[in-house]
C-alpha cells in the first residue's frame, strides 16, 4: 500500500499579487500615514489621497480593462485593502464602498450602455458612487424598504419617493451616483418587489444631508439621503425590474469579503503599533516588550489576524474560483471584525494612556473597530447565515 500523504496548501500570493500588496503597502506608510490624522480630526474627506489611489488604479482593481479597469479580481481588491486598514480604516472604507457598492452593481448587473457610461469614470476614481439601501426603519431588515419608485408612463421616467441613511461616499464633491432600492411593485402574497435605480448626483429633488458626526471613520463621507419626487429615466433600472433584493445579496456576499480583508488590516495594524510601542516604551528600566504578559497580549493579537487572513483567502478563493463561497465569507466577516475589537482594545492597553491620545493610530483603531461588527450585516446576521448555510434555518 503506498503511503497516504498530504500536498501542502500554498497559502502565498502569486508574484503579482505580492507586488500589488508591496505597492499598497508602501502608499499607506508613506502616503496615507503621514497625511490622515489631521483630516480625521477635522472630519475632512481626504480628497488627494483619493485622487492618488484613483491614478493607481486602485478603484479599478476588480473590472475588467475594456471598461477602465485593471483586470484583476475580488482578491486583488481585497489584498489592497488589507494593507490600507492597516494604516487608516476612513481611506480603506471609501475603497471599498466606491468599488464593491458604488461601481460593482453596475458591473454585475447593468446594461452595456450603462457600463460605458459609469464604470471608466468610477474605475479612475474621477467619480465615487454610493449604494442606498439602508433606510431608517430597515437596516438588517432590508425586506422593509419604504422608498418607492413608480414608473410614469407618460415620460418614461421613474419617480422616486423616500429615504436612505448610513450611506457611505454618498456627499463628496466627487460623487458621481447613487444606485438606490426602491419598492416597484407588489408580488402576488404583497410582498414587495424591489428594484435598483441609478440616480445621479444633482438630480432636482435628491437632497444630500450634512454628514454625520461619527465616533469613528471621521476622514470618510457618510450621509443621509432624501428623495422627492425624484424623476430619472426608465434606462436607470440596474438589472431586472422586482429583482434589487437578490442583486443586493449578492453584492452583500462579496462585500462581506472586502470588509473581512478590511477588519484583518485594522487587527494587523494594532500588531503593528504595538509591537512598535513595546519596543520603544520604557518602564522599570527596560522596554514593556520585554514583560512576559505584554509578549503574550501580542501573541495572541498576532494569532488572531493571521487567522482572520486564512478565513478571508479562503472565501476570496472560493468566490475567484467559481464555487459556493456564502457561509465561508459570512465566517470571515464574523471573525475578523470580532477580533478587529479584540485587538484595538488590546492595543490600546498596552499603550496605556497614550493609547486614549488621538494622536497615535490605536486611538483611531480603537473607534474605527465596532463598526466592522455592524456594517455589512450584523454578527447577529453573520451568525443566522452561517446556521443557515448548515441546514439549520427556522
Amino acid at each position: 500500500m503506498s503511503a497516504i500523504t498530504a500536498t501542502p496548501m500554498d497559502r502565498r500570493l502569486s508574484p503579482e499579487l505580492e507586488e500589488l500588496r508591496r505597492t499598497v503597502e508602501e502608499f499607506a506608510h508613506d502616503v496615507v500615514a503621514p497625511r490622515i490624522g489631521d483630516h480625521y480630526e477635522r472630519h475632512e474627506f481626504p480628497y488627494e489621497i483619493v485622487r492618488e489611489m484613483g491614478r493607481m488604479g486602485l478603484f479599478g482593481l476588480p473590472f475588467p480593462e475594456e471598461y477602465g479597469g485593471m483586470g484583476g479580481d475580488y482578491f486583488a481588491l481585497g489584498v489592497a485593502l488589507e494593507e490600507l486598514a492597516r494604516v487608516d480604516s476612513s481611506v480603506a472604507i471609501t475603497l471599498e464602498a466606491g468599488v464593491s457598492l458604488g461601481a460593482m452593481p453596475i458591473h454585475l448587473f447593468g446594461t452595456e450602455a450603462q457600463k460605458r457610461e459609469w464604470l471608466p469614470r468610477l474605475c479612475s476614481g474621477e467619480v465615487l458612487g454610493a449604494f442606498g439601501l439602508t433606510e431608517p426603519e430597515g437596516g438588517s431588515d432590508a425586506g422593509a424598504t419604504r422608498t418607492t419608485a413608480r414608473l410614469d408612463e407618460a415620460t418614461g421616467e421613474w419617480v422616486i419617493n423616500g429615504s436612505k441613511c448610513f450611506i457611505t461616499n454618498s456627499g463628496t464633491d466627487i460623487t458621481g451616483l447613487v444606485t438606490v432600492t426602491a419598492v416597484t411593485g407588489r408580488k402576488p402574497d404583497g410582498r414587495p418587489e424591489i428594484s435598483a435605480i441609478i440616480v445621479p448626483s444633482g438630480t432636482p429633488g435628491f437632497t444630500v444631508a450634512a454628514p454625520y458626526s461619527k465616533v469613528g471613520w471621521n476622514a470618510s463621507d457618510t450621509r443621509e439621503l432624501s428623495f422627492t419626487d425624484v424623476r430619472v429615466p426608465a434606462a436607470n433600472l440596474v438589472g431586472e425590474e422586482g429583482r434589487g433584493y437578490a442583486q443586493f445579496l449578492r453584492i452583500l456576499d462579496e462585500g462581506r469579503i472586502a470588509i473581512a480583508a478590511l477588519a484583518t488590516g485594522l487587527a494587523q495594524g494594532c500588531v503593528d503599533e504595538s509591537v512598535k510601542y513595546a519596543k520603544e516604551r520604557q518602564a522599570f528600566g527596560r522596554p514593556i516588550g520585554a514583560n512576559q504578559a505584554i509578549q503574550f497580549k501580542i501573541a495572541d493579537m498576532e494569532m488572531k489576524a493571521h487567522t482572520a487572513r486564512l478565513a478571508w483567502h479562503d472565501a476570496a478563493a472560493r468566490m475567484v474560483a467559481g464555487q459556493p463561497f456564502k457561509k465561508e465569507a459570512a465566517i470571515a466577516k464574523l471573525y475578523s471584525s470580532t477580533i478587529a475589537v479584540d485587538n484595538a482594545r488590546e492595543a490600546t492597553q498596552i499603550h496605556g494612556g497614550y493609547g486614549f491620545m488621538n494622536e497615535y493610530p490605536v486611538a483611531r483603531m480603537w473607534r474605527d473597530s465596532k463598526i466592522l461588527e455592524i456594517g455589512e450585516g450584523t454578527s447577529e446576521v453573520q451568525r443566522m447565515l452561517i446556521a443557515r448555510e448548515m441546514g439549520l434555518s427556522g
